[in-house]
């Protein structure tokens, strides 16, 4: 059996390898994912300049009194929904997909197909 400890120090090992072929440029910014036990997390990020474009999670204002629960598909696809609706606001309309490392599948998929539903390109 995997320890705890392991499996997140195997989980940056695939983020890091992933990483070393993506890159957020300003016309193509990045939208990375994290994933906690109890929240999902995403930004869009622009590696040239190093900065946060956009952020959205299961924590925000927005979502807050809207979810019964911060660790399910469905939150999932809201915190993506919300991402995709701030970084069209922005004027950003494709980015590249960074999964941190995690499978694609759940909510890392939930919420990337919340995204691209409302209209982010990836």
């Amino acid at each position: 059996m995997i320890k705890r400890r392991d499996r997140k120090e195997l989980r940056r090992k695939r983020h890091l390898r992933v990483r070393a072929k993506i890159n957020g440029t300003p016309e193509r910014p990045r939208l990375a994912v994290y994933r906690s036990e109890k929240h999902i997390y995403a930004q869009i990020i622009d590696d040239v300049a190093g900065r946060t474009l956009v952020s959205a999670s299961t924590i925000d204002k927005e979502l807050k009194g809207k979810l019964q629960k911060t660790w399910n598909k469905e939150a999932a696809a809201e915190v993506g929904k919300l991402i995709a609706k701030r970084a069209l606001e922005k004027g950003i309309a494709t980015v590249v997909f960074d999964r941190g490392g995690f499978k694609f599948h759940g909510r890392v998929k939930s919420l990337a197909d919340a995204a691209r539903e409302a209209g982010l390109k990836f």
